[in-house]
């Protein structure tokens, strides 16, 4: 990519545009080779459910340098604000994470996000300092009010987490897109390297991309599938697609015709 095509999330800086998720691999070497191979400079940790303190059992750092790489700590598995102020609290007062990513759930079968709770925490949040990344539902509207309360980046579904159903509102992504200045990145339901593309065509800043990756046959391939798969549709969005027709329109010239 152009090294002046950046990805800027608060005041960070980041060449790739593809976040990974660090759970559901058979391992954490699983879980760092797919990381190496899909370039990502940022990773998602799962606060309530990553081993990050108790030394006598694996730990992600041994296999993911924080120096290295930007760790995400999330809110996975919260169900209620309280929940996941203590969650990202904890993160801060264990690593100095700000940078996070809040994700209040409003049920278990469906994990859609519960949008009340979460606009709520994302204004607390930001008044405690923390720079948040929320995972929010397609609402153009409730997009702009987390916005407006201080979010640093806007994360809604394509589909429901782990349905690998891809980009199911394509509209309410592109207005989204519209009224919002802060970064929107694709989080939940990718499901294959075009969805991922999608995304990126229809200007999305980034995407997350967990299970499509871990539970895929081949992580490590599909890993780097994802990365050229984001890289392109960055391409096409900034190339200018060409205008739709209804009719057909031949390529080659309608003159000098042998």
């Amino acid at each position: 990519m152009n090294n002046k095509d950046y990805f800027k999330i608060s005041n960070k800086k980041f060449k790739s545009r593809l976040i990974v998720g660090t759970g559901k691999y058979r391992n954490f070497l699983e879980c760092a080779n797919a990381v190496k191979s899909s370039g990502a400079e940022i990773v998602t940790v799962a606060v309530r459910r990553v081993n990050i303190t108790n030394k006598k059992k694996p730990l992600l750092m041994d296999y993911l340098n924080p120096k290295k790489i930007t760790y995400l700590p999330n809110t996975a598995g919260c169900f209620n604000s309280i929940d996941a102020l203590r969650t990202l609290r904890l993160a801060r007062e264990i690593g100095g994470w700000k940078l996070v990513k809040l994700e209040i759930l409003g049920d278990k079968k469906t994990l859609l996000p519960d949008m009340i709770e979460t606009l709520k925490s994302t204004e607390v949040l930001t008044k405690e300092g923390f720079q948040v990344m929320v995972y929010c539902n397609d609402d153009p509207l409730m997009a702009k009010r987390l916005e407006n309360v201080g979010a640093v980046a806007i994360m809604p579904l394509a589909a429901p987490i782990g349905s690998g159903l891809g980009i199911q509102n394509k509209i309410n992504i592109q207005i989204i897109k519209q009224k919002i200045k802060i970064p929107l990145l694709i989080d939940a339901g990718i499901g294959q390297a075009s969805d991922a593309a999608i995304a990126m065509e229809l200007g999305c800043d980034g995407v997350l991309v967990n299970s499509a990756i871990a539970k895929s046959k081949n992580p490590i391939e599909m890993a780097q599938a994802m990365k050229f798969a984001v890289i392109s549709g960055r391409k096409s969005y900034l190339s200018g697609r060409m205008k739709k027709n209804f009719f057909g329109n031949a390529s080659s010239p309608k003159k000098g015709i042998i």
